[in-house]
């Protein structure tokens, strides 16, 4: 294994660690999804074509949501603890360290959300294609949630109310994944294509892969200058 590909699994492997030691925060993710998308019926009322017509949207809109509440963190504890000096005297390259570090902010919220998405989207009566087709544009869309919201979280390290402003930053920039995931699925449900769904989401994810870790470790120079 070569020194670079070392590097970013040690990063990986101590992310994913990091995160098995704070297992509140992401079983906190994962309880708002999960609430978020089960009071929706319940306050629907249960119209079941009302409800197959929202359930693309509805699951989407808290998958977006659940995966925001860990971005905050994930550069500003190595800001604070000195992590970051350390990422940015390394020999690997930054932008694959910060790839590393969105594959593992994927690996402990947006794969497990779309591992829970199916269970929960029973509720909305949907038939079976179209869980298949939710789980897979979940599989496609949440790592564009995490590289992009990895661009807006180096933005904004170090800075006081960043939550906020990380929210206004992403959530505009996040909206096309939003309409062309819960698309497919809606495609789907009426018996139509969704082949433009899915390659419109793997050509952003594509390009996200190459220009956001470019972005972010941009992001990060300027923040620890």
């Amino acid at each position: 294994m070569s020194g670079v590909a070392a590097a970013m699994l040690a990063l990986l492997q101590r992310d994913l660690r990091l995160a098995l030691r704070r297992r509140a925060d992401t079983l906190a993710a994962l309880f708002f999804f999960v609430i978020v998308v089960s009071l929706f019926p319940l306050g629907v009322g249960p119209e079941r074509e009302l409800l197959r017509t929202m359930a693309p949207g509805v699951v989407w809109v808290a998958a977006l949501l659940a995966s925001m509440l860990s971005l905050g963190r994930l550069f500003a504890d190595d800001h604070q603890d000195g992590t970051l000096e350390q990422m940015l005297l390394a020999p690997c390259p930054l932008p694959l360290l910060v790839l590393a570090k969105m594959a593992a902010h994927w690996l402990v919220s947006g794969l497990l959300l779309t591992l829970v998405a199916p269970l929960l989207a029973l509720q909305f009566g949907l038939p079976a294609e179209s869980l298949g087709v939710l789980a897979a544009s979940l599989l496609l869309g949440t790592p564009l949630l995490s590289l992009i919201g990895g661009v807006g979280a180096a933005l904004t390290v170090g800075v006081r109310g960043a939550g906020v402003l990380l929210s206004l930053l992403v959530l505009p920039l996040v909206a096309p994944v939003l309409i062309f995931g819960a698309g497919a699925v809606e495609a789907a449900a009426a018996g139509l294509g969704v082949a433009g769904h899915f390659s419109l989401l793997g050509a952003m994810l594509a390009l996200a892969l190459f220009l956001a870790p470019l972005a972010a470790a941009a992001a990060l120079r300027i923040a620890a200058e």
